[in-house]
């Protein structure tokens, strides 16, 4: 296959030439020279998946950056703060409450920057 532009690569396991800036590229990731079947196939894929959670609090919003072991994980735990948080009020629900819905999903905070709720009309 020969892809007119500058950013292919040629497989290091299949020797396909393949387009870097590929839709199935980016979603399925990988190294830099490895096609997006070969990545599949092999499950080379090794990178942290990430969420990032939000709730508003204030001046700024309450920002957590949640590190994951599969995508399941993190579809998982996602779908779990969404049931917990009401995007039209400024604090969630405790995460607690949803346990079950995330069962034994791995975590690792990130990072996490706290809101300001110092506002008009909040004492």
């Amino acid at each position: 296959m020969n892809i007119n532009n500058n950013n292919t690569k040629q497989c290091v396991h299949c020797e396909y030439e393949f387009d870097l800036d590929s839709t199935m590229k980016k979603q399925v990731g990988g190294r830099i020279n490895e096609c997006p079947e070969c990545v599949q196939e092999l499950g080379t894929e090794t990178t942290v998946k990430y969420l990032g959670l939000t709730s508003g609090d204030g001046k700024m919003a309450n920002l957590s950056i949640v590190a994951f072991d599969s995508d399941e994980d993190r579809a998982a735990y996602g779908a779990a703060w969404q049931a917990a948080t009401d995007p039209y009020t400024s604090s969630p629900s405790r995460m607690s409450e949803v346990s079950g819905s995330f069962g034994g999903v791995r975590i690792r905070h990130v990072d996490h920057q706290a809101g300001n709720p110092n506002h008009k009309g909040h004492k």
